[in-house]
């Protein structure tokens, strides 16, 4: 009888060994998916964060920009000159935008050039990607110019009033315009083409400051500002032959 009895029990405590081993059998799966599920997650954020990485990285194209290169005279080649200058130096600075200089011009007719006309409807950025104006209003209602917005196409600035600027001056920027962007006439070196000191042009401020750093009207205009010195030279007066350049496509 007590043969019996300690039979049974070893056979049930044997028994109770198989269960165990079967239940630790049963559980190795479920942490096995459990963590191919964490691996699964882990990629997924990291995927995310690679996309975010990349949003923060884009900026707008430049649309605009103050050509880095100056013109000894006011003899441009004409508009077609300029604009040929405007598009050499966006396609130097890696654009396949079109561009057109923002220049007024003299016909002797009343089909007379304006320079609003010339360069689409916006918007237009900077070489940095900030915006200088949403459409042609908002561009000719800038309270002024600015050296940190006016930039080249290279994303410098243009010399001028502003505290620690290089010399010397390059701040006038030829337009032969008005304030509002419309043909300022006689003051176009001749539709861009003279050399001649008896000619003079109409230039504005990319920094929109004048003597003294003042940006009292009407220094402060970046379109607008003053004739220059004469067509012959572009220096005097603190020129260089600069020109604004906006995409039109």
């Amino acid at each position: 009888m007590e043969r019996v009895l300690n039979l049974t029990l070893a056979m049930t405590f044997a028994t109770g060994l198989v269960l165990i081993g079967c239940g630790d059998d049963d559980d190795s799966p479920k942490d096995a998916g459990g963590d191919a599920k964490d691996h699964d997650h882990d990629g997924e954020e990291h995927d995310d964060h690679g996309k975010d990485e990349d949003d923060a990285g884009s900026k707008e194209e430049m649309s605009f920009f103050v050509s880095s290169d100056t013109s000894k005279t006011g003899n441009l080649g004409g508009l077609s000159g300029a604009d040929a200058r405007c598009n050499k130096l966006a396609k130097a600075a890696g654009s396949k935008l079109k561009f057109a200089a923002y220049l007024s011009a003299d016909t002797g007719d009343d089909d007379a050039v304006d320079a609003k006309d010339r360069i689409g409807k916006g918007p237009w950025y900077n070489a940095k990607g900030v915006l200088v104006a949403k459409d042609l209003d908002a561009l000719h209602k800038l309270p002024s110019g600015n050296a940190d917005l006016f930039l080249t196409e290279k994303g410098t600035k243009i010399n001028g009033q502003w505290s620690g600027s290089p010399t010397p001056n390059e701040h006038d920027i030829l337009t032969g315009s008005t304030a509002e962007g419309t043909l300022r006439e006689g003051f176009t070196c001749k539709s861009w083409t003279s050399e001649a000191m008896t000619d003079i042009a109409q230039v504005g401020h990319s920094d929109g400051l004048g003597p003294m750093m003042s940006s009292d009207p009407p220094f402060n205009s970046w379109n607008s500002s003053h004739e220059n010195g004469g067509c012959n030279d572009t220096a005097p007066k603190g020129g260089a032959g600069h020109i604004y350049c906006f995409a039109v496509e």
